[in-house]
């Protein structure tokens, strides 16, 4: 027989996000559980708690266990306590004795137990399109500073009536300091009726609907000259849309989903998935525009919930939400003429009247503009390719504590990350940085972030490139300066999110970077990186880029470079007859004007989608390189695709030469297996003795054959592969690596 416990006294600090989640009403029914005395209290560090019992230690293991679901627990420190009795287990009010350690937690998809409570008829918050609970609805959105109050927040002005007080009082109640809590008799309203709504993207209209971090562009999705329409207004010809399902089951009458890409969908920050489209779907084609995926969502506001249950008539319960449906909504995000996420009703009246045909609003201000997150699943694992809605601003734990930093990014796809201790914040997708608007976007997420992490920053970081605006914003703050190559950040953050401080070595894939001596373009980078310095192995044998800039958008010039880099200049002018300037094009190529050589994979890229005649002009970015992809489902290696010059550049002309008179899909194939292969080879000759690991980095680590194809064949060289996890790939993850370097940096 086991002997019986000893009561004993604990005192437990509770660090992570740990605060606004219902962190201390679960804390108290777990210690009313396990027959203990004591309290729990919120700090500057995040949670304290002192329990005194015979099952203390049990109560201590299930903390990490049981804990709320929108919490996240980094540390568990746990000390002995003298014993000194009491009666009872109480929640005492919070500590602000000094600058806060904790930060806000992402916006969460609608849980259950609020779905349970829209669709009872019985419930008093039923067809409510604003509830959520403890568990569940906006925080980083609706967030204007510290600490997480309803008074810091935009449901401020909204007063909460006697039956949401009693819930927001009662710590038994999952409710219970839910800042956002309301009810239709206290909270927010909405501008129109699901069931008109839905009426109306039925009858083929564009509806602006106002979300969590900004408006939504709606059409309904099998109505193709609807989807031809909203091309039309917005201005966006061919870039693939996403679509929002009710469940996981109507996506999955859309597009083969792996178990991965499943459990994304489902997860409580609701991301856009990349997923393969099944064929005859019904799917408008112009949807994602000749592309064999589709970027699925499934709904995660209130909102989005009473669309689908009107649409299916409204029924009562909650056994719709399991039943597959036939509606599939376009959900772009708001922003015009690559303009930032329209958020106010004024602004959404400026911007959005000659776009969209009607726009739903509603009296909860957002404070924080927030695109959806988009990601991908690469090698088995998620990928983000926009870190935004839902992941923001979980922080990102760093291999030390570093000085606080302030970090703006390049130009394409733009973040901005603040580190705090031993943790980076990455900010919401800002986006590209061609217009004053976004610049302003720019500052707003800056301000923001540094003002809810409470941190003064010491230093900000931003790119070589003297004509970025994030580099002008860097030069404004009046802080020290620290320029950082762009490759060299695009594998510090491969380090800082791996925590890897000792020297290592990295490929860097893109499409464009100023390079070291601020005068070459960079882009197929091999890198020892050691800390705050790095030094440049090798780099892809340069290709002329024809025309400069718009060469990436006319993925043809960069055929005809390629068949001048293969001394067959003379064959562009009849090879490219059917594109206006092919012969003045060779011109450029044979005399050198105006066409600067690069180092860039993405270029490499374009010159294989050139030569195969895939994509001649590009509509967006990536978008040739994205049907190649598209093409190769079983790449092959040519043997004799790649050398390897006496100065460690790698020369790919051989592979372009195999391209030259072969069809796309053999040539996607060839391509992205011989590409795989040759960067394999050429990373594995160039490591040092020992070398256990290479990181991989750069926007073509986007590409799924690609991306998998360096994985395996690293791994058959006894090699890990490290890729990009809790950043993007591409250039929202840079900010991320300046950050890293800087923090290390010596001013």
């Amino acid at each position: 027989m086991n002997a019986p416990l000893s009561p004993r006294r604990l005192s437990i600090r509770v660090t992570g996000a740990v605060q606004g989640v219902g962190f201390r009403p679960f804390v108290r029914k777990l210690a009313v559980d396990c027959g203990l005395i004591g309290h729990v209290l919120n700090d500057e560090a995040g949670v304290l708690i002192e329990v005194e019992g015979a099952r203390a230690d049990e109560f201590a293991a299930r903390l990490r266990e049981d804990a709320p679901p929108l919490s996240r627990i980094d540390e568990v420190e746990i000390s002995a306590l003298a014993r000194r009795g009491g009666d009872g287990f109480e929640i005492r009010a919070s500590s602000k004795s000094s600058r806060a350690k904790t930060a806000i937690t992402p916006d969460a998809a609608t849980c259950p137990d609020c779905l349970a409570d829209m669709f009872d008829p019985k419930n008093r918050r039923w067809l409510y399109p604003f509830t959520n609970c403890t568990h569940c609805g906006p925080r980083f959105t609706i967030t204007r500073s510290l600490p997480y109050d309803r008074s810091q927040t935009s449901m401020a002005s909204f007063d909460l009536c006697t039956d949401c007080r009693v819930e927001y009082e009662n710590p038994d109640d999952r409710r219970y300091h839910a800042q956002p809590n309301a009810c239709d008799a206290c909270g927010p309203t909405l501008s129109m009726e699901p069931a008109e709504i839905v009426r109306r993207l039925k009858a083929g209209e564009i509806v602006a609907i106002k979300g969590l971090g900004g408006y939504h562009l709606a059409v309904d999705a099998r109505n193709h000259a609807a989807v031809r329409r909203l091309r039309r207004r917005k201005a966006r010809d061919a870039k693939p849309f996403a679509v929002m399902v009710a469940n996981l089951q109507s996506a999955q009458a859309l597009a083969e989903i792996d178990p991965v890409e499943a459990d994304l969908l489902a997860d409580r920050s609701r991301p856009i998935v990349i997923c393969r489209a099944k064929p005859e779907t019904g799917i408008a084609d112009g949807v994602s525009d000749g592309l064999p995926t589709l970027g699925l969502m499934l709904a995660y506001t209130p909102i989005h919930y009473l669309l689908f249950h009107a649409a299916i008539g409204s029924p009562a319960g909650t056994a719709w939400l399991e039943a597959p449906q036939d509606l599939a909504l376009v959900m772009t995000s708001a922003n015009p003429g690559g303009e930032p996420l329209v958020i106010g009703e004024a602004e959404a009246e400026a911007r959005l009247s000659g776009i969209a045909d009607v726009i739903v609003s509603h009296d909860r201000a957002i404070v924080v503009r927030c695109d959806d997150s988009l990601v991908r699943v690469i090698n088995g694992a998620p990928a983000y390719l926009r870190r935004a809605r839902g992941a923001t601003p979980d922080p990102i734990k760093l291999p030390r504590a570093v000085p606080p930093t302030l970090a703006l990014g390049a130009h394409l796809k733009t973040t901005v990350c603040v580190t705090r201790g031993d943790e980076a914040f990455l900010s919401q997708h800002v986006g590209d940085l061609d217009n004053a608007a976004t610049y302003g976007f720019l500052r707003e997420a800056a301000d923001h972030l540094v003002d809810i992490l409470e941190v003064e920053p010491d230093r900000v970081a931003c790119d070589l490139h003297p004509d970025f605006l994030s580099t002008r914003l860097a030069l404004e703050t009046g802080l020290p300066v620290v320029k950082v190559q762009h490759h060299h950040a695009h594998l510090a953050a491969i380090a800082a999110e791996h925590r890897i401080v000792d020297p290592f070595v990295g490929l860097a894939l893109d499409g464009f970077g100023l390079g070291a001596d601020s005068k070459s373009s960079w882009g197929g980078e091999l890198l020892r990186v050691n800390g705050p310095a790095f030094e440049r192995l090798g780099g892809l044998v340069p290709l002329r880029q024809p025309g400069g800039d718009a060469a990436a958008r006319a993925p043809w010039r960069m055929g005809a470079a390629a068949l001048h880099a293969l001394d067959r200049g003379a064959e562009i002018a009849a090879r490219f007859a059917d594109q206006d300037g092919a012969a003045l094009i060779a011109a450029m190529l044979e005399r050198g004007v105006n066409a600067p050589e690069t180092s860039s994979a993405g270029r490499l890229f374009d010159a294989a989608c050139g030569l195969l005649g895939v994509k001649p002009e590009a509509r967006f970015e990536g978008e040739a390189p994205m049907a190649l992809e598209a093409l190769a489902e079983r790449p092959r290696v040519l043997e004799t695709g790649w050398s390897i010059t006496a100065d460690n550049h790698l020369d790919l002309r051989a592979l372009l030469a195999a391209l030259v008179d072969t069809d796309p899909v053999h040539g996607a194939n060839l391509f992205h297996g011989t590409f795989a292969a040759a960067l394999v080879d050429w990373t594995a000759s160039s490591l040092p003795a020992g070398a256990r690991f290479v990181a991989l980095s750069g926007g073509c680590l986007q590409n799924k054959v690609l991306a998998e194809a360096l994985v395996a064949g690293f791994e058959a060289r006894g090699l890990e592969a490290l890729l990009p996890v809790k950043a993007p790939a591409n250039d929202g993850g840079l900010s991320l690596g300046q950050a890293w370097v800087a923090a290390n940096a010596a001013l």
